[in-house]
């Protein structure tokens, strides 16, 4: 394989890209380990207090991220997210507006591989998501199992990520006075295991525990789309029945998390690495679906609404898809 450099002559402002996503592609695969050794390793230093103090703190604290978490401004304001919305590019496209009187439930799609659409209009302001829709606070949902670990769960909660479970839900979706977006990549861990470019199938068919929260909570749902999501890395083949996928699926079973075996680009080169393509993504907010409020909503009422769910999903892509490069004879599947 013929291996193609980056030339010597980059501007600065590109390399200072590269630097930002690939902290953020550390902080994805590795720092979680990271974070794991260090509080075990200081355990057996002279610093072993400061574990311990810690470990007090998260005795006290473990509910935190079934309560809205702990967002710091700052950070979600850092220029290191500017440098990284800027080396796709990303942006965040309104369609509709939110009434910060309400709280909504958002389904985003597709997962892609490491859900950089996601990660960067809703738990960064760098594509302007307090601009676009004032008055709105964005909750990203993530495995409750990230939150189990030290020092990492902390830095989650800094960005807007709140734990995946009813309680966590029910205390972003309950606040009085609205002005909460609840985020949910309904496809999950598994779905990342098909995203790959040119791939639009959606799991979602048998989704619908984010249908049944909104109508609990009387919370409109708001499809998004994220254009260009899938495009950003390659995955080694791994069709349905093969030994690869097979050996996928029982690890996600088990551990709740996928390992898409994918790969782009490097630092230096551009022939093989785990950085993404430098290729663009539009995350594409639809407008609300007004949903009823029902506290035991039956099975009949939450199909209804998860169909008519779909349906606007797919007016949305249809209406943009020209726009974002997207061939006119593709549409959305779901499974």
């Amino acid at each position: 394989m013929k291996i193609e450099f980056a030339p010597r002559s980059i501007p600065l402002r590109r390399r200072l890209q590269t630097a930002a996503v690939l902290q953020w592609v550390f902080s994805f695969l590795a720092l979680a380990q990271c974070c794991i050794a260090i509080f075990i390793g200081l355990l057996f230093t002279r610093f072993w207090l400061v574990s311990a103090l810690y470990a007090a703190w998260w005795a006290w604290d473990v509910d935190t991220p079934s309560r809205s978490g702990r967002r710091v401004h700052w950070i979600r304001n850092s220029v290191v997210w500017r440098y990284m919305r800027d080396y796709f590019p990303i942006t965040l496209v309104k369609t509709a507006e939110l009434d910060p009187a309400k709280n909504y439930v958002s389904g985003f799609h597709p997962h892609g591989v490491l859900a950089a659409g996601a990660f960067l209009n809703f738990c960064t302001e760098a594509s302007g998501f307090s601009k676009l829709f004032p008055g709105m606070s964005p909750y990203m949902m993530m495995l409750h199992l990230w939150f189990r670990i030290p020092f990492f769960r902390d830095y989650l909660m800094t960005g807007g990520f709140v734990s995946s479970d009813k309680e966590a839900a029910a205390h972003v979706l309950k606040k009085p006075g609205g002005g909460n977006m609840l985020i949910i990549a309904v496809g999950g861990a598994q779905e990342a295991l098909d995203a790959r470019p040119g791939a639009f199938t959606l799991l979602l068919a048998n989704r619908k525990g984010f249908v049944r929260l909104a109508i609990e909570h009387g919370a409109p749902l708001v499809p998004v789309f994220s254009f260009g999501e899938n495009e950003l890395f390659d995955q080694v083949e791994n069709p349905k029945g093969s030994w690869l996928r097979w050996t996928q699926e029982r690890l996600q079973k088990i551990m709740k998390i996928s390992l898409p075996l994918f790969h782009a680009r490097g630092v230096f080169q551009y022939s093989f690495g785990l950085l993404p393509y430098r290729r663009p993504i539009y995350t594409v907010v639809g407008k609300p679906i007004q949903v009823e409020k029902k506290h035991n909503p039956s099975q009949e009422d939450v199909d209804e609404l998860h169909s008519i769910y779909m349906e606007e999903l797919c007016k949305l892509f249809e209406e943009h898809k020209l726009k974002y490069n997207v061939p006119e004879d593709k549409h959305l599947s779901f499974i």
